[in-house]
């Protein structure tokens, strides 16, 4: 277990800018270039593979590595996690173009990516401010594992074309289309290509299982280029990718033409990359080390989308399995990021070249491992062991995922979190306890529109079980803000009560309810009668 970096006080200066290089020590600058160097040797050959899923130009992928990075690199608030593009952002962004119409192709980057990462980025600065982080998270583990099954098993779906010697990109048109795409490749499948691309998933699995610090994409990358250098490619009848433009994300403008078509996917990638990145934030922090706030990262990860939009990248998010590798090389601090960022530039000006050498079954190859493990089989049954509701929403979600579409996935997943959320805040909980010829009732949730009129039939029930008791002391002191609605229905209460031969006594209202309550001619009235008192043995103690 590594130990604990203790951090020193921050320094003086504007608390939003560069958090993590507060307090920097220059002891760690040689591990944080170990790490963004090695973070980059994955990072970036997979980026590239990403944009591939949505059948975009390697090089996109590339300038997510850039400026994204970058951004959240001065922005961030964790200190390991690396900001470029993830499998399930880049298939929900293929299946959003797909769905408007959008015709990408392997040698542009069309406008309408810019204008979609712009979205996403608009719809994330929206939530940050409204502060609506915490609401955000409330999307559940069944949910998020029915979602990333649904795009593990698309995504691998689809790059078995391409593993088998075709150049299609099916992925973007849903997990069905992609099984059709699958059987009409098989007759034409290239036997070097098949070698290949074992070759490569092999690799990739050995070393990830047995040499873990060696970066296994950038060991392929290289293989497969060297392979395509010698000529053996060629030889072979094994498809190359489309010619990488060397230099540079150059700024560009968005296209307005196609806003309402790209809106749906739009809110489902900013969902998914604010709950990605805060998760993975949260599940590489360690301890001692500040804590993630979750508008923090509201405003990371959305401004790294509407910069890098400009400059024609991806939709980003952090990702885990670079966000790893990158921690476990050491990182300290975004420094690592930022040497990420001049490996992804070096890549850029010098390299797309040699980049254009790499086969198209290599970069399938990449996707095909890193997405494998989306489909997490063991978090199902696991599901299934502890609660059968939470598996059943979870196979629900794969299956829309799989039948109707990602996007719908996603629209799904969130509906059934938030019916899932009030049916939990609606439910009605009081705590009943009999005192001689009194009876207790302790709210034990505060109470607004939706479950005070609930509420009010469960005491009421709870009532008519005691029908010897006459007087009944509610205990408020949960209800710390109230509304009209809320002391509408106390009042409805008390006369229902009061028609039965019972009294009502209010005891514990915290102050500013009580301030609140002052206001209506009910609470007032029942202050007069003495029914309010300041605390719980005010209120036994008076109906002694």
């Amino acid at each position: 277990m590594r130990a604990t970096v203790p951090i020193r006080p921050a320094p003086q200066g504007p608390v939003w800018f560069a958090p993590t290089l507060r307090g920097y020590r220059s002891a760690w600058l040689g591990r944080d270039v170990l790490a963004g160097l090695t973070a980059g040797a994955v990072v970036i050959p997979q980026a590239m593979a990403y944009a591939t899923i949505a059948n975009l130009p390697v090089q996109a992928g590339l300038y997510t590595c850039i400026v994204p990075l970058l951004v959240y690199a001065l922005l961030g608030g964790s200190r390991a996690m690396s900001v470029t593009t993830t499998s399930t952002i880049a298939t929900l962004t293929a299946t959003t173009l797909v769905t408007a119409g959008v015709a990408a192709n392997a040698d542009d980057i069309p406008s309408d990516l810019i204008t979609l990462t712009l979205l996403v980025g608009l719809i994330l600065l929206a939530a940050r401010l409204l502060r609506l982080g915490a609401i955000v998270e409330i999307i559940n583990r069944p949910t998020l594992i029915g979602i990333q099954i649904g795009v593990g098993a698309t995504v691998a779906v689809g790059q078995l074309p391409k593993l088998l010697g075709e150049t299609g990109q099916p992925t973007g048109s849903g997990f069905l289309r992609s099984l059709g795409a699958v059987a009409a490749a098989i007759p034409e499948a290239n036997g070097a290509t098949i070698t290949l691309s074992a070759a490569s998933i092999a690799a990739l699995f050995l070393l990830k299982r047995f040499a873990p610090r060696i970066p296994g994409p950038l060991v392929v990358v290289a293989g497969g280029i060297v392979l395509s250098a010698v000529g053996v490619c060629t030889a072979a009848g094994i498809a190359l990718i489309p010619a990488v433009q060397r230099g540079l994300p150059l700024p560009a403008l968005p296209a307005l033409n196609d806003i309402p078509a790209l809106l749906p996917g739009a809110f489902a990638i900013a969902v998914m990359a604010f709950l990605e990145s805060t998760a993975v934030a949260r599940g590489i922090r360690e301890p001692g080390e500040q804590a993630i706030d979750s508008n923090r990262e509201l405003l990371a990860t959305s401004s790294a989308n509407l910069v890098g939009s400009f400059f024609q990248a991806l939709p980003a998010a952090g990702g885990f399995s670079q966000s790893a590798v990158n921690k476990n090389a050491g990182a300290r601090s975004q420094v690592a990021g930022l040497v990420t960022v001049a490996l992804a530039v070096l890549c850029g000006v010098f390299l797309g070249p040699v980049l254009s050498l790499l086969p198209q079954a290599t970069l399938a190859a990449l996707v095909f491992v890193a997405v494998f493990g989306l489909i997490d089989v063991r978090a199902l049954l696991r599901l299934r062991h502890i609660r059968r509701a939470d598996f059943w929403i979870a196979l629900t979600v794969t299956a829309v995922g799989l039948t109707a579409g990602l996007l719908t996935a996603v629209a799904v997943g969130v509906v059934v979190t938030l019916v899932m959320v009030l049916r939990a805040l609606n439910r009605p909980r009081i705590r009943t306890a009999e005192l001689d010829d009194r009876l207790e009732i302790t709210l034990l949730a505060p109470l607004y529109t939706a479950n005070v009129l609930g509420t009010e039939q469960a005491i009421i029930h709870a009532v008519d079980e005691h029908p010897d008791h006459r007087i009944v002391i509610l205990d408020m002191t949960r209800i710390e803000e109230t509304s009209t609605t809320v002391l509408d229905a106390f009042a409805d209460l008390d006369r229902e009560l009061a028609g039965t031969g019972r009294a009502l006594h209010l005891a514990a209202l915290p102050r500013a309810a009580a301030a609140t309550a002052e206001g209506t001619d009910w609470f007032r009235a029942a202050r007069a009668e003495g029914r309010v008192h300041d605390s719980v043995d005010d209120a036994r103690q008076a109906t002694t």
